[in-house]
């Protein structure tokens, strides 16, 4: 049994001096079957430690029922890093933002209006404790003091930018006291007097997050912690993307001389992110300030390891920074995994959408549009549909408060956009017949994952009206795309006519090896491999690649389904042997 304290003069591990250069990779974004191979890196680069988050949101998707297999079995991932000498910390929020869907909270949070998020708030706090109950115990297994490797344990996750409940951050850390943690406690903050005001209390150690001028932030760190080790739990070496923007990079000699202005002052050190992995599926985050900013399906977040586990240039150059102030061992790495350029595979079958709703969902009725959670939906999309008195007048289409991206319909024909962020851009229709079919899809772009708009419906949150009047009685489908089993296809590929249209490829794999599926002539959507929703696409860019990984490929007979959204050209889809994420 092993022992790790929090003292005056720095951390210790088993009574000696210790620093922790520690990086980031979450268990969640990456092929359980490359958690080896991504570990094993990191420790060849001369760290000694891996931090991840936990994804409460994926442990717990439907409410009381928890979830613990592939890639989310952490203990496993724990496992791992201990039998190859890594020490651990662990975050396991409840909230954790890391441009993650709702910041890791679970979307049935939204059903109830009288839940209050990230506070003393009791429904809020009921459903914390039932996630504390089952999950707490799994990670107190692996605490260094009980034969296992973790050695720190963080109380929420840069509480100091949302609000400033100290009751609920030592609710928090009492409550995994009780469920078995006997590891030091740590809280991590921007180094602003607003964020560690609000987001600290004196009897918890307090780090600090950012990625440059080190000197400057510690001393302000240490205003409000005169003493104890200094440390950076996030160590920004590189940023995220939102769809329309360009690619995020940090050149690799400034981020290795700020990861060396760190080291030099003393100061233990996280690498945010060492590998940051994809968000598979519909687990993208968004921002949302002055206007809506939804984060790409890729996390490559240009770490030192990239999106599919290849070396770059800041990793030879953090490794060499490290081996300034600590011993880099040998480590003896996996063959790296192979990537295969498949080529180009024609679409041979496709279905549309409004043909299908009846093998994807059943319709709900309601009286006003609601949002997806309200009816009992966590992810994908959400088709309102009714029936329009008439004869109307021309007038314009008023999605209120739509979230995020609603495509409109009159009788089936494609007539308009409204995005969250328009100010402008206007849908008017007449209506000259009694009972043409109004529908409206809206796509869930990803929930908000930081700051004041964190409450966060998804669809329709106000209501649907044309000119100033309301429109009543509706059905909703609720269209998540996780069984697409039923879905009618038909042979042959039409040239698109604006209905949303599933298009379906196939190719044999004589060997599984990681791929990156470009789709050059289409426009918005998502791609959903062998019946797992794999990424999004959208032609803005920056992210014109989806990475495939070898796991996710069967050996033989592959399928590969695009829902398209606005239109292609050329019905085929290229795996390639390079990524493209601008």
């Amino acid at each position: 049994m092993g022992k790790f304290e929090i003292r005056k003069d720095g951390f210790c591990l088993n009574d000696e001096p210790f620093r922790i250069i520690s990086g980031a990779i979450h268990y969640f974004r990456v092929p359980a079957e490359y958690w080896r191979d991504r570990l094993l890196k990191l420790k060849a680069c001369g760290f000694n430690t891996v931090e991840t988050y936990v994804a409460w949101n994926l442990h717990e998707k439907e409410e009381g029922i928890f979830d613990y297999s592939d890639m989310l079995d952490i203990e496993k991932f724990l496992d791992i890093a201990n039998e190859l000498g890594l020490l651990a910390i662990v975050r396991p929020g409840p909230y954790i933002c890391s441009e993650w869907d709702f910041g890791g909270l679970p979307w049935w949070l939204l059903k109830d209006d009288s839940v209050q998020l990230r506070c003393m708030n009791k429904p809020y706090l009921a459903a914390v404790d039932r996630f504390f109950d089952d999950f707490i115990p799994r990670i107190a297994r692996h605490q260094i003091t009980r034969g296992g490797n973790v050695v720190l344990v963080q109380v929420e996750n840069e509480y100091g930018s949302y609000g400033d409940d100290s009751e609920y951050i030592r609710y928090l850390a009492d409550g995994m006291k009780k469920r078995g943690i006997e590891v030091p406690f740590f809280t991590s903050d921007g180094a602003e007097y607003q964020m560690l005001t609000g987001g600290t209390v004196p009897e918890i150690h307090k780090t600090a997050n950012f990625g440059s001028r080190a000197r400057e932030q510690f001393e302000m760190l240490r205003k409000y912690q005169p003493d104890g080790p200094l440390m950076c739990t996030e160590f920004w070496n590189g940023w995220f993307d939102h769809w329309t923007e360009k690619h995020h990079s940090r050149p690799p000699k400034e981020a290795a001389e700020h990861l060396d202005e760190i080291l030099s002052l003393g100061a233990s050190v996280s690498a945010y992110m060492f590998h940051g992995g994809t968000n598979f599926g519909f687990m993208n985050g968004a921002n949302c300030y002055d206007f809506y900013e939804p984060t790409v399906s890729s996390y490559d977040d240009d770490a030192p390891v990239g999106e599919s586990g290849e070396l770059k240039e800041k990793y030879f150059l953090f490794r060499d920074v490290i081996s300034k102030y600590a011993p880099v061992p040998e480590v003896e790495l996996l063959p790296e995994a192979s990537k295969k350029k498949y080529g180009e595979i024609k679409f041979t079958k496709s279905a549309k959408l409004f043909d299908n709703l009846d093998n994807l969902s059943a319709p709900i009725e309601m009286v006003t549009p609601v949002p997806m959670e309200k009816i009992g939906q966590g992810y994908g999309f959400i088709l309102y549909t009714t029936r329009v008195r008439g004869p109307r007048a021309e007038q314009e289409v008023r999605l209120q408060d739509v979230h995020d991206r609603g495509y409109i319909y009159l009788d089936r024909r494609f007539k308009g956009i409204q995005y969250r962020n328009d100010t402008e851009n206007k849908v008017s229709l007449a209506f000259d017949n009694e009972g043409n079919e109004l529908s409206v899809l809206v796509e869930n772009m990803g929930r908000v994952n930081y700051g004041a708009h964190l409450r966060d419906c998804k669809g329709i949150t106000e209501g649907i009206g044309l000119g100033n009047t309301f429109i009543y009685h509706w059905n909703a489908y609720p269209l998540t795309f996780e069984d697409i089993s039923k879905v009618e296809f038909k042979d042959g590929v039409e040239a698109f006519d604006g209905e949303p249209v599933l298009l379906k490829a196939e190719f044999d794999a004589d060997e599984c090896c990681d791929t990156f599926i470009k789709l050059p002539t289409f426009t918005k959507g998502i791609i959903i491999v062998n019946g797992r929703v794999l990424s999004r696409h959208w032609n803005v860019g920056p992210q014109r690649s989806a990475y495939l990984p070898a796991p996710f490929i069967n050996k033989g007979r592959n399928e590969i389904v695009v829902l398209e959204l606005e239109g292609y050209e050329t019905a085929s889809v290229l795996l390639d042997d390079e990524q493209d994420i601008g």
